[in-house]
């Protein structure tokens, strides 16, 4: 891979831990600000309303900036956000620090996907992809760990002030090691929402929002699951956690190393898959080994969706005219879905469905992801033969 994939990966690192981290805070910076945990979570909720929000709002405003000033303005961006959140005097100011930081992560990751996809030959586009979110799950495997450890070592002031530095390092990386990207041309913002009237765009965001979702829907409540009904004690909790991690990591090499070969033959084989496992997971929860196999599994098959669904979204919306726009959207809508996928989840418990039931929810999803997967091939079966030469032979 490129040398300069490195700064996109370090990139996604900084982005990753800083989403994430806050779950392993939320008590520390509770009795910081005098205030509950549920109301300290909306440190959580407020970046992931911001991400949502901030893609199309910055693609939209840069998008006659080149790609490289893009991506070194949103690291910049990155490390404000972080150090206003570290400094913040009260919870309010802490809030805007963190919707400042979430500003970056769609257009970050949406720009990434579609500059990762140019450094390289065709056949390696996926796995670039795939390589600039493999910082994603190493922030999952080590970032995560080691933020919630330097809170509890020293406060979690420090944790944000070490986000804040690889912000930085990311903000250097970018400007030394990705080659300079022309201006766009200009266009109106009427083009730039093009790709969203495109049936085809419409349901690659829809996996989007459903594929990963299903996975979100087990995992948000795999505390009350794995401790009230397979026996794990509360301190086990934190290496299962792990072993969902790697998974993601797994799961994220073997999107990327084989998507690029068939890319809705692995979509149609990650989505099924994942589906089943989680079906199965919904039976067998009272096992501790079955369960911690059906937490790496999910994991795996699930984030092997990733990759390969942006860069659907991508090939879908460029032939519509607006990737970049549709890239950093896209983004946004993974969001989305875990947003449906955790409440789908409390829905199916609070029905008294039992703390096992969001598995079998989040297989549905899969199976709705894997529907509008084969639907959206079976478009582009019919609209093939229109697209060939008059004349030509259809054999």
């Amino acid at each position: 891979m490129p040398l300069a994939l490195w700064a996109l990966v370090v990139g996604a690192f900084g982005i990753g831990t800083t989403e994430f981290v806050i779950a392993g805070l939320l008590p520390a910076i509770a009795v910081d600000f005098d205030v509950t945990i549920p109301v300290a979570a909306n440190l959580a909720t407020s970046y992931a309303l911001g991400v949502f929000v901030g893609a199309p709002l910055l693609i939209i405003a840069g998008r006659r900036t080149s790609k490289k000033n893009m991506l070194a303005f949103l690291a910049l961006l990155f490390v404000i956000g972080n150090l206003v959140t570290a400094i913040a005097p009260t919870f309010q100011v802490a809030i805007i620090g963190r919707l400042i930081t979430s500003l970056t992560h769609g257009a970050f990751f949406g720009i990434g996907s579609v500059l990762a996809s140019e450094m390289v030959p065709k056949e390696k586009r996926v796995r670039a992809i795939a390589f600039m979110f493999s910082g994603l799950t190493v922030a999952n495997l080590v970032g995560v760990p080691a933020g919630t450890w330097l809170s509890q070592l020293f406060s979690w002031q420090v944790t944000f002030y070490t986000i804040t530095a690889i912000g930085v390092i990311t903000f250097i990386a970018v400007l030394a090691l990705i080659p300079g990207t022309p201006k766009p041309e200009a266009r109106s913002i009427t083009h730039e929402f093009a790709a969203f009237g495109n049936a085809k765009v419409l349901l690659a965001m829809g996996i989007t929002i459903l594929g990963p979702a299903a996975f979100f829907t087990s995992i948000t409540y795999i505390a009350p699951m794995m401790t009230e009904t397979a026996g794990f004690s509360e301190e086990a909790l934190t290496w299962l956690l792990m072993v969902f991690g790697f998974g993601l990591f797994v799961g994220n090499w073997l999107g990327g190393r084989y998507a690029d070969r068939a890319l809705m033959p692995m979509l149609y084989a990650t989505l099924l898959a994942q589906a089943i496992v989680l079906f199965v997971f919904h039976f067998v929860a009272t096992s501790q080994i079955a369960s911690i196999i059906c937490i790496f599994l999910m994991a795996a098959f699930g984030f092997a969706t990733v990759s390969p669904i942006q860069k659907l979204v991508m090939d879908k919306a460029k032939a519509a005219g607006a990737p970049t726009l549709a890239s950093a959207v896209n983004i946004g809508l993974f969001n989305l879905g875990n947003a449906l996928g955790a409440w789908l989840g409390g829905m199916v418990i609070a029905f008294g469905l039992g703390f096992t039931a969001p598995n079998w929810a989040g297989g549905a999803l899969s199976m709705g992801a894997l529907v509008l997967a084969i639907i959206s091939s079976l478009l582009d079966k019919r609209a093939a033969p229109a697209l060939q030469p008059q004349g030509a032979s259809t054999s």
